[in-house]
């Protein structure tokens, strides 16, 4: 009797299961990806559901974002005696660690909390179950599609989310702060570097795999019962948090090593 019980008895079991299962899946997510019949339809309309529920809130996001990072470095720099890099200080802030991080917690939280009350209906529904015994993958079916168009669509509001935040920024440097056009635009031409805009593009990316598996497997392992996929909604939108501002950590941490800065 003790052996069932005992693993359960361990303080992480349950969690290294979790992780297990998460790193599975993701593994038959990649390979899926080049698997025909390729599931175009299903990727257009959840691409475009993905895109209809963070476009507008991503953008209302990124403006006051851009104008407080562009204030608080304002008015550092000119405590220091360095207003001439305030643009190139906040451009590359929201470029590099804003755009990715405010793109993924959207994209996580609209659109992958409404894929996981999706899937998770299918499960307690059993139609997951019904494809498996159809002889049809679930993962190719179902979950490939989701995962691609939260990739997708969080590569585009990468960039959305960088031009309108730098825009905001330089209005409210420029206007509220008394910054110079010239000089806010000279120093992010003098520091910024295409790497910078391609890690960002590529934390993006890896954010919307992240957001589309962590979703995808809460949604096919719900507790039970509809309070069971509410509660999966819940996990899934934490889980993707952490893991996110995790990633951020990794990534950074290596591009900063990889790629030296540009200097003046």
């Amino acid at each position: 009797m003790t052996g069932p019980v005992f693993p359960t008895l361990i303080p992480g079991v349950a969690a290294l299961r979790h992780v297990g299962r998460l790193t599975t899946l993701s593994w038959q997510v990649l390979r899926a990806l080049p698997r025909r019949p390729f599931q175009g339809r299903e990727f257009i309309q959840q691409s475009w559901f993905f895109a209809s529920v963070t476009i507008l809130p991503t953008a209302l996001v990124a403006i006051p974002f851009g104008a407080v990072i562009a204030l608080q470095l304002g008015s550092l720099t000119a405590q220091i005696g360095a207003q001439s890099f305030t643009g190139a200080a906040s451009a590359l802030a929201i470029v590099q660690q804003a755009s990715p991080l405010i793109t993924a917690l959207l994209v996580a939280g609209a659109g992958g909390s409404a894929m996981c009350a999706d899937i998770g209906a299918r499960t307690i529904r059993e139609e997951i179950a019904a494809l498996e015994v159809l002889g049809i993958s679930p993962v190719q079916r179902l979950i490939v599609p989701r995962v691609l168009a939260a990739m997708l669509v969080s590569v585009l509001l990468n960039g959305l989310v960088s031009v309108v935040g730098v825009m905001g920024g330089y209005f409210f440097n420029v206007v509220l702060q008394g910054g110079t056009p010239g000089s806010y635009l000279a120093s992010f031409n003098a520091l910024a570097q295409l790497p910078d805009l391609a890690v960002s593009e590529f934390k993006a990316l890896l954010y919307g795999f992240v957001a589309g598996v962590v979703a995808a497997y809460r949604g096919l392992n719900p507790a039970g019962g509809p309070k069971g996929v509410g509660d999966a909604v819940n996990q899934a939108v934490v889980v993707t948090f952490l893991l996110l501002f995790l990633i951020n950590l990794v990534v950074t941490a290596f591009y900063l090593q990889l790629v030296p800065p540009r200097g003046l």
